[in-house]
This record gives structure tokens, sequence and C-alpha cells, in this order.
């Protein structure tokens, strides 16, 4: 495969998986054992065109917290987001100071895309068992901050499922709130994520990029992290996530039955 196509399929793999509840990092990990492993800066900056994405979506939301602040309502919807970002940020500076992660390598993606297939039944039956409310309480808000840190240090693990599943068990058992709350937060959590990987890559490494191939792949994460998460807004009105939790059984499931992968 030629180097244009495989930043072209990068692009459009992170702008699809970044925000649906199959893990981008996983996908990105894969594909790259196939595709030839890229540079911590052009996997952070393909990312960062995914998560734009999301804040042109949210423009409208973002905007009515940012001056509504007077209203209770939305001052303390803006307070949890603010907690939940805070959690996760402590918690994952920790984390990244101490050195622990887990191998990027394929059995260990693939178990925990199968475990957290699994975890998406369970939390979506479990939460569909209780009446139906939207309201983002304190738990709901402490909880999404730690089910962040736990998806940074598991690839595979996927942050928009762990929040959003989370959210649902946690009593934001409406599948549209809970998911906007998930990706509002996630908007400056992975910001601030992707700006830490920029910074240390520029400190050890300095920065050594083909600017053509990484604006072409911004572009495309950002173009396809737009139309995927408009179109999964839509979806998630009037059905469930199985299908996702599905997918991710069946590929973690192949990943392993291929014994030549690392």
């Amino acid at each position: 495969m030629s180097d244009l196509a495989a930043t072209l399929l990068l692009g459009l793999i992170e702008g699809v998986t970044e925000f649906l509840p199959i893990s981008s990092t996983g996908h990105l990990l894969i594909a790259e054992h196939w595709l030839g492993a890229r540079s911590d800066v052009f996997n952070v900056v393909i990312q960062a065109g995914a998560i734009l994405a999301v804040a042109l979506i949210y423009r409208e939301r973002l905007w009515q917290l940012a001056t509504g602040l007077a209203q209770r309502a939305n001052r303390d919807y803006a307070f949890k987001l603010g907690v939940a970002f805070l959690i996760t940020g402590v918690l994952g500076f920790i984390v990244a100071r101490g050195g622990f992660k887990l191998p990027e390598t394929v059995a260990p993606i693939a178990w925990a895309l199968i475990l957290g297939g699994v975890w998406m039944l369970a939390a979506e039956w479990l939460a569909g068992r209780r009446p139906e409310h939207a309201a983002i309480s304190w738990r709901v808000a402490v909880l999404v901050g730690l089910a962040q840190v736990v998806a940074g240090v598991f690839p595979g693990t996927s942050r928009s499922a762990a929040t959003i599943f989370i959210a649902m068990l946690a009593g934001a058992n409406n599948r549209a709130a809970a998911t906007e709350f998930a990706f509002l937060v996630g908007i400056p959590t992975m910001f601030a994520a992707s700006g830490y990987e920029l910074y240390k890559a520029i400190g050890h490494d300095g920065l050594h990029e083909d600017w053509g191939a990484l604006a072409l792949a911004f572009t495309v994460s950002l173009v396809t992290g737009f139309a995927t998460v408009r179109w999964l807004l839509g979806y998630i009105r009037g059905h469930r996530f199985t299908p996702f939790a599905v997918y991710r059984i069946v590929l973690g499931a192949l990943l392993l039955a291929l014994p030549a992968l690392p």
C-alpha cells in the first residue's frame, strides 16, 4: 500500500472510531501493525482533528454553557464537566508520571475489546431496567472522570464506551444525556492529552514530520469524525448500543485467532 493510501486510511480510521464506543486507539494500533507505525506526533494530530469535529458539532451547547453561567442549571452542568476533567487530569498525570502503561500489542487490545463489549451489553441491560433519568449528578461526573483514566491506561477500552456506560449505570440512563456529557467532557480532556503528548514529542525528538501527510490525515479525521458523530447522535435516539458491543466481541475474538500478530 502506498504511503498516501496509508495516510488516508489512518485518518479515516481515527475519524470514524474516535467517538464510537469501539476504541480508536485500539483500531489505530491494530492498523499500524499492517501499515507501519507512525510517530506520536502523527497520532496526536489526527486525534485532534476528530476532537475538533466534536467541538464544532457541540459549538452551540458550549456557547450556551459559556455565556449562561448566571443560570444555575448551566453553572451546575459546567462545574460537573470541570470536576470530571479535573479528576481525569490529576489521576492521568499521576499515572503518566508513574510510567504505568500496558504493552501496545494486539493481545491486550483484543481482550479489552471483548471485555468492553461484554461490559456494554451488561451495562445497557442494567440501565434499561431502571426508569429513564437524564440528569447528570455529581456521582456521574466523578465516575466519568475515573472512567476516562481507566480508558487511557487500557488500550482498546474506548473512552467513549467507558464514560457513556458508567454514566448510564450511575443514574443518567438516558442514552442521549449520557452521550452528551461524555462527549463534552472529552473535548478538554483529549485536547489536553493531545497537547501534552505533542509537548513530550517535541521535547524528546523535535519535530520531524511530513507536514503534507499530517495535514491530509488531520483533514480526513476532521471530516469523517464530524460525519460519524452527527450520525451517532441521530442513531442513539432510537437504537441501543448493542451492535457496537457485538462488533467489539467479534473483532477481539478474530484478533486472538490470528497468531501471526504480535
